[in-house]
């Protein structure tokens, strides 16, 4: 480490990276109790925005809308706590001499930051860590998005779990009280220094952007947002056993893409579900049960990165996937002829979301139906999810095409007729996604190829031209996709 002067007051640097919130964080939280004066920074890094193949992204602007909140909330805070001038750094260029050359421009003794567990991300932080020690200044990361990480739920035998049923059962054993804790920010906010000079945010458009349709979804930004969703949320918790999987009722809390981009802290929501959990609410224990998934795919993901781009059990890695580029295509687009899959695909690609139940039966139809590779359809979610995420988008594809970790045999294969009677019994999700349909009796909605082609054209639907004709014959496809993993099944033993 560098000489300091003899009672020069300590500085550090806190990265904000997936943590775009000041309250309840963790590695602002150390820095801000642990040193006299602490300066935050955001970097939009050009190694990660120079790699996105589409300039209109959602996810780039809700992440630089949350950052200018995040500047403002800053500032007050900082105003509360008798500093004024404080506030957001905001640096547009590659993250590893970005971060750098503040921290030395700064004269700071440590750079703070929140764990990420994607192997570019631990990449990244290895090479800042060793771009900072050669310059004489400290590296610190600190557990925030996740409640248990790394290596904290093993199994008695000291290894990582691979399967989610006993890994949920040791994972709520282990997060007690001291794990839901948030951290108390505002009581060490004096702390916070003053920016050197006024931060300049760029633009949307200088960062090479431009805006989307986001505004107008009902998606709130930010901290704030994420409350608001949150309040929104809580007297419906008690229903989201069951109201969850219906993608036409509002029965989810839509914090997903918060939790993605640390606009919430994971802690707060598990100590709410906690609380009505330990009364026996069925609801918010289902809705406990989804933070330990979240957990589960991260753990996953730190043991086995191999997961990126290889199946999580290697012998699936032999399965014959199909190239199929009109089928390939017709799912992009929502033109397979399946009402519900349809109604999912057009939602991803008008709003960057897609219901959670809706998530399964897309991948499945994909893998099952399709005879697509999996690793195809998790990077079209890659590249329109507003709340993508790689562990648990990774996990979930791979739970779906049966190559990951899932105490189901490969057989699972989800009906998409069957799935859209059971959770939009009365088509109201489809009928709002894929309005051609939307005067069709609810007897034919959820398969239209069934109904009689005059019957049909009485309602102004003609297979092949107002609405496609089923891509394939699910009853067949299913039989080929039971071949396909029986035969390897088969070399297997």
């Amino acid at each position: 480490m560098s000489e300091r002067p003899v009672n020069s007051p300590t500085r550090a640097l806190v990265w904000l990276r997936r943590d775009l919130r000041w309250d309840d964080n963790a590695a602002l939280f150390h820095a801000l109790r642990r040193f006299d004066q602490v300066f935050c920074v955001f970097v939009f890094d050009t190694d990660i925005l120079d790699a996105l193949s589409n300039r209109y992204d959602r996810r780039v602007e809700f992440i630089h809308a949350s950052v200018l909140q995040l500047h403002e909330e800053l500032q007050a805070l900082g105003d509360r706590s008798g500093v004024p001038g404080a506030g957001l750094i905001v640096r547009h260029g590659s993250a590893a001499s970005s971060i750098t050359e503040l921290a030395q421009a700064l004269g700071v003794q440590e750079v703070l930051v929140n764990r990420d567990y994607e192997p570019q991300a631990v990449a990244r932080d290895k090479q800042v860590k060793a771009l900072l020690h050669s310059a004489g200044i400290g590296f610190s990361d600190y557990k925030d998005q996740v409640l248990l990480d790394r290596s904290e739920v093993l199994t008695q035998q000291g290894h990582p779990y691979s399967v989610f049923t006993p890994y949920k059962r040791a994972w709520l054993q282990k997060l007690d009280d001291f794990q839901r804790k948030s951290y108390p920010v505002a009581r060490y906010a004096h702390h916070l220094a003053a920016l050197p000079i006024p931060t300049d945010i760029p633009t949307l458009k200088q960062l090479g952007f431009i805006a989307t349709n986001l505004q107008s979804l009902p998606l709130p930004i930010g901290l704030r947002g994420a409350q608001q969703l949150l309040a929104n949320f809580l007297p419906l918790m008690t229903a989201y056993k069951e109201a969850r999987d219906f993608p036409g009722r509002k029965g989810v809390s839509y914090l997903s893409v918060h939790l993605r981009f640390g606009t919430i802290s994971i802690r707060q929501l598990a100590q709410l579900a906690h609380k009505q959990a330990v009364l026996g609410d069925e609801g918010a224990q289902t809705w406990l049960s989804e933070l330990a998934w979240r957990d589960f795919y991260f753990m996953i993901l730190c043991h086995h990165p191999h997961v990126v781009s290889q199946s999580f059990r290697p012998e699936y890695d032999r399965v014959q996937w199909d190239e199929a580029p009109e089928l390939w295509q017709a799912w992009c687009e929502g033109r397979t002829g399946y009402p519900l899959v349809d109604a999912a695909m057009r939602q991803l690609l008008q709003t960057g979301y897609m219901h959670n139940r809706l998530r399964m039966v897309v991948a499945s139809f994909l893998t099952k139906d399709l005879g697509i590779d999996w690793r195809r359809g998790e990077r079209f979610f890659a590249e329109h999810l507003n709340d993508y995420d790689l562990a648990a988008n990774n996990g979930g594809w791979q739970w779906a095409a049966s190559t990951g970790c899932d105490a189901q045999p490969w057989f699972r294969i989800f009906n998409p007729v069957t799935q859209s009677e059971r959770f939009d019994p009365e088509g109201h999700f489809i009928r709002r996604y894929v309005p051609e349909l939307a005067e069709l009796p609810t007897k034919y909605i959820h398969f239209p190829a069934a109904m009689p082609p005059l019957q049909l054209q009485g309602f102004g639907v003609r297979l092949g031209q107002d609405y496609p004709r089923p891509v394939v014959n699910h009853t067949a496809a299913r039989e080929r996709t039971l071949m396909r993993f029986h035969f390897l099944s088969a070399k297997e033993a």
